[in-house]
């Protein structure tokens, strides 16, 4: 048995053009909407550029602010669960308390906690509002009234969350990482909104910077660097775009769906509405601001996410493939999990602008986005080199797929300097330029390929954090 090879060869070339077609029309949408944000997070902050000063922050805003409980989920933190205590219990806000949860914890978390603190076993009433594993004991005392730590049974960071919530006793939570730091004022200028708006906001998110390569003493930021460890350094330039604008577009939209698990604020009751944090996913974060965003549709009730550029939380990023790829798979399946449990939100005008637009361009961005973007890396350059694509079409796909990425990644560094000046040195800000120029020549790629990786791993259903490795803040 034979066949025609060049008859073969003439029935697949529509076939490959058209998939080429859809790869470069994908990869042109994806670089719109990136302008877009980038267009709509200039005006934002334009619109109402961020206070510099604290004594002014602290003179408009203390008296207006509502009283928060700062959870903080900890496993395992015995390296450094301590000095992020006492850097919490610093912090310049009038009226705090800090939950610390050991979701235990097989190291000496609990003890760390002990000793320090002189914690000696309390009682306090609480509810069970939201589900968590069971509470062994609660430990608080005299010398730190602020301060209460919970030891529970291992659930993980949601089920911690939870059981921070039905502890709590303010009426606002905030919910942060155990190894990251806050600005001493990052508290004030998070609930702006509240202040403002103390009605209709229910939840606000904060600016996140990468940590590495600063000075750090008994948990306050000393000065502000950048990292050796070339990784780390792509990571700088991505949480800017990802935060500065990809994120203050999203809520001047109304649109936002996420809000980092390092640093959000959150109205308890409407926390409680919509069950607390959800079990049995990787994405805790973004699947309670979507189960907010339903909530507000489904029940008709007022309500916003927003998200503040200045109030900033400083955090450790990975520094070697290994973690790094873990991360960012596990940041795949999150996104995932919470698209296809709540897909009915896509293209849905009764979600408003989430759905209308913050779902589609998820399912652009995080579903089809990743496997598009890794089968044009391998098959545009393989057509154009067999002659099924034209010379100007391969030039077209180079161009969107690294002149814009370029100009976005530039650009988010263009807003921080504008407006924000946390890296005063000018030769911070050249290396920052350059690296925002090489991260699309290998670095991007590397994230799709993770991202390819994580969605098998959805696929799979594959559950479970992954051990995450950390080597600790630079002490000044």
């Amino acid at each position: 048995m034979s066949f025609d090879v060049q008859a073969l060869y003439a029935a697949a070339q529509p076939v490959i053009f058209a998939l080429a077609v859809a790869i470069v029309v994908a990869t042109a949408i994806n670089n719109a909407v990136y302008v877009l944000q980038l267009a709509v997070a200039f005006i934002a902050l334009r619109r109402r550029p961020p206070i510099s000063d604290r004594r002014e922050v602290w003179a408009q805003y203390s008296e207006a602010t509502m009283p928060i409980s700062i959870l903080v989920p900890a496993y395992n933190e015995e390296a450094s669960v301590v000095e992020s205590v006492r850097a919490l219990l610093a912090l310049s806000y009038p009226n705090f308390e800090v939950v610390v949860v050991n979701d235990g914890s097989k190291d000496g978390t609990l003890d760390a906690l002990i000793d320090a603190f002189g914690l000696e076993p309390v009682f306090r009433v609480y509810d069970t509002a939201v589900s968590h594993r069971p509470i062994r004991g609660l430990y608080g005392s005299p010398r730190y009234p602020k301060l209460l730590v919970v030891d529970k049974e291992n659930g993980g960071k949601a089920d911690a969350l939870n059981a921070g919530i039905n502890l709590a006793r303010m009426p606002l939570f905030c919910a942060i990482d155990a190894d990251s730091l806050l600005e001493n004022d990052a508290l004030l200028r998070a609930v702006q909104p509240f202040a403002e708006d103390p009605v209709d906001v229910l939840a606000v998110g904060g600016n996140i910077r990468i940590a590495n390569g600063c000075k750090v003493r008994a948990g306050q930021l000393l000065e502000v660097g950048l990292p050796r460890n070339p990784l780390a350094l792509f990571q700088v330039v991505e949480y800017l775009r990802a935060f500065l604008m990809a994120r203050l577009a999203w809520s001047h939209m109304n649109a936002l769906l996420i809000i980092s698990g390092a640093f959000g604020i959150f109205k308890r009751g409407a926390a409680i509405d919509v069950g607390g944090y959800s079990h049995g996913t990787v994405g805790e974060d973004i699947e309670i601001i979507v189960k907010i965003r339903r909530l507000i549709a489904e029940r008709k009730i007022r309500g916003e996410v927003r998200f503040v550029p200045d109030p900033v939380c400083w955090t450790e990023a990975p520094e070697t493939l290994r973690v790094l790829g873990r991360q960012r798979r596990r940041w795949q399946r999150g996104s995932l999990e919470t698209f296809f449990k709540h897909m009915r939100m896509t293209a849905n005008p009764r979600y408003g602008p989430a759905g209308l637009i913050g779902f589609p361009y998820l399912l652009l961005s995080d579903v089809l986005g990743p496997v598009l973007e890794v089968v044009g890396y391998l098959l545009i350059p393989l057509f154009w080199a067999a002659g099924v694509l034209s010379l100007d079409f391969f030039l077209a796909y180079i161009a969107l797929t690294f002149v814009f990425g370029v100009f976005i990644s530039v650009g988010s560094l263009v807003l921080e300097e504008l407006q924000l000046h946390r890296y005063p040195r000018p030769r911070d800000l050249l290396l920052l330029t350059l690296v925002a120029v090489a991260e699309n020549f290998g670095y991007r790629q590397l994230n799709n390929f993770w991202r390819i990786f994580g969605t098998w791993e959805f696929l799979r259903r594959t559950e479970g954090w992954g051990k995450m490795e950390r080597r600790g803040f630079t002490k000044g």
